[in-house]
């Protein structure tokens, strides 16, 4: 990709990592995972797409599923131009805290390089957690790279733990409700082209900077984080009416 320059140095494309984290539990089972791989799938080329006019960042790709226990379906990160999703089946409790642990494990330095954008983490779980997802997300807080990621969740039907996904988001606005298929494939749909754009227009610096810690991997030259712009979440009450999860 061609390299941009700013002051004092040049600033060549970086890679944006992209984390799904679906919830395959056996609630999970039937419509609702059936949606899930199809409004993945049909998300892919318009991620690539925001890609392409994102030029200061390289799209990557994984896929972490969790149920009983929990895995990584990508085992390295993937450009989104090779991406192929591949469908998930849904059975099994709802280890959250196992997905947790694994993906703290990926936010280390190494794994990740240092000089990446801010990553994506994207959370869609239907239930609550059947095993001791605290450990896991404190785990994932003790990350620099979890702290200043965007952070999406999407809650899947009535019986979904939001108290749960706002603590994963840290901000209740970033928890989107779904609670019929045609809201979830348009969850589905902002969340993964909006946040493909994270580092270009759809973000944008905080009014007033902070100071970054020492160990912040990407904290901005002026020390103020980048934000996602939220003007655009879709709204449940506008989606069509729907059998109700």
């Amino acid at each position: 990709m061609e390299e941009l320059r700013r002051p004092g140095g040049e600033l060549a494309s970086r890679p944006l990592h992209f984390f799904w984290i679906v919830d395959c539990s056996g609630s999970m089972y039937g419509e609702k995972i059936g949606t899930v791989n199809n409004a993945i799938q049909t998300c892919i080329p318009e991620m690539a797409s925001a890609a392409e006019n994102n030029p200061n960042a390289q799209l990557l790709i994984r896929t972490l599923s969790f149920s009983t226990g929990a895995t990584w379906l990508t085992s390295n990160p993937v450009p989104v131009e090779d991406y192929a999703w591949e469908d998930l089946d849904a059975n099994g409790v709802t280890d959250l805290g196992k997905a947790f642990e694994l993906l703290a494990a990926q936010l280390s330095i190494p794994p990740m390089p240092a000089r990446a954008l801010p990553p994506v983490l994207v959370l869609l779980s239907d239930g609550q957690p059947t095993d001791n997802y605290k450990k896991g997300l404190e785990e994932l807080k003790k990350m620099p790279w979890f702290r200043k990621a965007v952070k999406i969740a999407v809650s899947i039907g009535q019986d979904a733990d939001d108290d749960v996904l706002i603590e994963f988001t840290g901000n209740r606005e970033l928890v989107l409700q779904a609670n019929n298929a045609a809201a979830l494939t348009k969850m589905i749909k902002w969340a993964s082209t909006t946040a493909s754009m994270v580092s270009a227009p759809a973000s944008r610096p905080m009014d007033s900077p902070v100071s970054a810690p020492a160990d912040d991997p990407f904290a901005a030259p002026n020390g103020a984080p980048l934000v996602l712009d939220m003007s655009k979440i879709p709204d449940p009450g506008d989606i069509g009416a729907g059998d109700v999860w």
